[in-house]
C-alpha cells in the first residue's frame, strides 16, 4: 500500500479537489490511502471560532457562518444538484459543531480546541470522498479517530502505538482507495485529540508504519524539498535526495516542509518518503531514504520567526550550575515552551524558545523569584546546515545578531531585524 498526504493548499477550492483526482489518475490509486488536511485556511478560521467562543463574543455565530459559507461554495462548485447527499453530510458535521458550542461545559482550552478544530479535516475528507464517488472513483471514507489512539494531551497528543497498530491493521481495507483525515486521533474516552500543528504528515507516517507501506508521498505546491523557504529566501535549490538523518536534522531545526515527528517511524522500517508537486505530479521531486547523500551538496537554510530570546542570570552572581539548569528545563517542560537554542556562561543562561501555548508570562513570574530576567521578543532564529562564509554573510546582512553558535555542520544565529 502507498500512503499519499494532501495538505490544505491542495484542496483549498473546487479546482484543487479536481486536481487531486487528476493526480490520482496519473500516478494510480489502487491500494492507496489518502491522508487529507482541512481545506485552505480552515484551521485558522476555526481558531477564530474558538477565540470568539471563549471570549463570549457576539461574533461567534458570524465566524461559524464564515466557515460554512466557504465550504458551501466549494460544494456548489463541485456538485450541480444541491440535493446531493454530500450537502446533508456536511450540514450534519456543522450541526455537530454548533451543538458542541452550545452544550460544552469544559473550561479546558486545549480540549475545546481539539473538538472544534478537528471539524476541518472531517468536512474536507467528507467532501473529497463524495466527489470521488460522484465522478466514478470508488473509495472508502475512514474516520481516523477510530484508528489512531492517543493519550489525552490535547493539541499535542502522544500516540498509543500498540493499540493504534491493532486498530489500523484490523480496519483499513487494502486493494482499494481509502480516504482519511490527517492531524487527528482520539483518547481512551473517544474525545478527539490532535497531533500538533502540521500533524497530517505524522499521520501519514503512522499509517505507513502500521501497514508496512511501500512508500509515503507528501504532495505539496513546491517541486520537492527545497534548501530554503522561498517565502524568506531567493534562488532556492531543489534537493533531489536526502538521507533520513539529514531530513531529521532539518525537521528538528524547524524546516516546515516535513513535520518533525514524521521521519522516525519511517526510518525504523526503512519506508521511503517522497515529496512531490501536486501541480506537476510526474516530476521526481525529492526522495528521502536510508543512506542517501545530500544531492546537490549545498547549504540549507531554516528560519523560525516570532521566537523569544530569554536570558537568566543569578541574583547573587553565583555560578549557573547543573542544578539550576535542570530546574530551568523542568519549568520549560512544565509550561510547554520549546527550546531551539541554548547558550550558557558562568553566571548566565540563555535560551531561544517558542511560546506555542502562550505560557511565557506564567513561566517568567516563576523564574523571577530566583533569577534576573531579560528577554527579546519577536526575534528570528536562522539555522544553516552545511554553512559557508557566503551563507553566513547572506543571513547576517542588515540584521542585528544577538547570538551565534557554530558546530561542525550547523550554525545558528538569533537576529533582530
Amino acid at each position: 500500500m502507498r500512503i499519499f498526504k494532501f495538505g490544505g493548499a491542495s484542496v483549498k477550492d473546487a479546482e484543487g479537489i479536481k486536481n487531486v483526482y487528476s493526480v490520482l489518475q496519473q500516478v494510480g490509486y489502487e491500494d492507496v490511502l489518502l491522508v487529507v488536511s482541512a481545506m485552505g485556511k480552515t484551521t485558522n478560521a476555526l481558531e477564530v471560532v474558538i477565540k470568539n467562543y471563549f471570549e463570549k463574543s457576539p461574533e461567534l455565530q458570524a465566524s461559524v457562518q464564515e466557515v460554512k459559507k466557504y465550504h458551501n461554495q466549494i460544494l456548489l462548485d463541485l456538485f450541480e444538484d444541491e440535493k446531493h447527499a454530500v450537502f446533508t453530510a456536511v450540514n450534519k458535521h456543522f450541526s455537530d459543531l454548533e451543538y458542541f458550542l452550545s452544550s460544552n461545559k469544559s473550561p479546558n482550552y486545549n480540549f475545546v480546541y481539539d473538538q472544534i478544530v478537528s471539524m476541518g479535516e472531517i468536512i474536507s475528507t467528507t467532501i473529497l470522498s463524495h466527489y470521488f464517488n460522484h465522478v466514478g472513483l470508488k473509495n472508502t471514507w475512514v474516520d481516523v479517530r477510530n484508528l489512531i489512539k492517543t493519550d489525552n494531551t490535547y493539541r499535542d497528543a502522544v500516540v498509543n502505538w500498540e493499540l493504534t497498530q491493532k486498530t489500523i491493521s484490523k480496519n483499513v481495507k487494502k486493494k482499494t482507495l481509502n480516504i482519511t483525515q490527517g492531524f487527528l486521533g482520539s483518547d481512551e474516552n473517544n474525545f478527539t485529540t490532535t497531533l500538533g500543528r502540521e500533524g497530517s504528515d505524522y499521520t501519514a507516517a503512522i499509517f505507513a508504519y502500521c501497514l508496512n507501506a511501500e512508500s509515503v508521498t507528501i504532495w505539496k505546491d513546491v517541486p520537492g524539498v527545497l534548501n530554503a523557504d522561498p517565502r524568506y529566501f531567493e534562488n532556492t535549490t531543489l534537493l533531489n535526495q536526502i538521507s533520513y538523518r539529514e531530513a531529521i536534522e532539518l525537521a528538528f531545526y524547524g524546516a516546515s516542509v516535513i513535520h518533525p515527528k514524521t521521519l522516525q517511524p519511517l526510518q525504523s522500517k526503512e519506508i521511503p518518503l517522497y515529496v512531490k508537486s501536486f501541480i506537476n505530479p510526474l516530476l521526481p521531486g525529492t526522495s528521502i531514504a536510508k543512506g542517501a547523500h545530500l544531492e546537490p551538496q549545498t547549504s540549507c537554510f531554516i528560519v523560525k520567526k516570532n521566537q523569544l530570546l530569554l536570558s537568566l542570570s543569578s541574583i547573587d552572581f553565583s555560578f549557573i550550575m547543573e542544578e539550576n539548569i535542570s530546574e530551568i528545563f523542568s519549568l520549560l517542560h512544565k509550561y510547554k515552551i520549546k527550546v531551539s537554542l541554548i547558550q550558557n556562561s558562568a553566571i548566565s543562561f540563555s535560551v531561544c524558545v517558542e511560546d506555542k501555548f502562550g505560557n511565557f508570562n506564567d513561566l517568567k513570574n516563576i523564574l523571577a523569584k530566583k533569577f534576573k530576567i531579560s528577554y527579546n521578543e519577536n526575534v528570528s532564529l536562522y539555522t544553516i546546515r552545511h554553512f559557508t562564509d557566503k551563507a553566513i554573510q547572506m543571513v547576517e546582512k542588515d540584521k542585528s545578531v544577538l547570538v551565534k553558535q557554530m558546530s561542525r555542520e550547523t550554525m545558528q544565529i538569533v537576529t533582530k531585524e
